[in-house]
């Protein structure tokens, strides 16, 4: 019985720790990708992730879609794209407010990096899948 209550308390505090709504733009069902790899680590760490691709799919309980939905409380956007396909959605990750926004390698961006920090936005260069498995998330 104490294992169990033990067991549940970890849980929640796991949970608690989580939970940085993420959008994973660029995101693939191919799970040779590193956003696919990207959104199965963040649902490990019980964040929940929205996903924008070039087609729909699906990872895990993640539907992949190819609209730029409205979405609320969104903490992180993480990059998937190269600067090229990012410029049709510089209004789009700006209009969502995020707090920060990652650019994984090979999505360096000079110009979305600047329109961020003049949004209030915080830009990194980074890999998600490093923060996530260091605890830097």
């Amino acid at each position: 019985m104490k294992y169990n209550h033990l067991s549940e308390q970890v849980v929640i505090k796991h949970m608690e720790k989580g939970n940085k709504k993420t959008l994973v733009l660029g995101a693939s069902e191919n799970p040779s990708r590193y956003s696919f790899l990207a959104i199965n680590s963040l649902r490990r760490h019980q964040h929940s992730v929205e996903a924008i691709g070039r087609k729909n799919g699906k990872v895990l309980d993640v539907d992949i879609t190819t609209e730029k939905k409205p979405l609320e409380t969104v903490d992180t956007v993480t990059l998937y794209l190269n600067p090229f396909h990012q410029k049709e959605y510089y209004e789009y990750i700006l209009s969502l407010r995020p707090k920060r926004i990652i650019f994984n390698p090979g999505t360096e961006n000079p110009e979305l990096y600047g329109l961020a920090k003049n949004n209030g936005i915080q830009p990194l260069e980074a890999c998600t899948l490093v923060m996530l498995s260091t605890g830097q998330y």
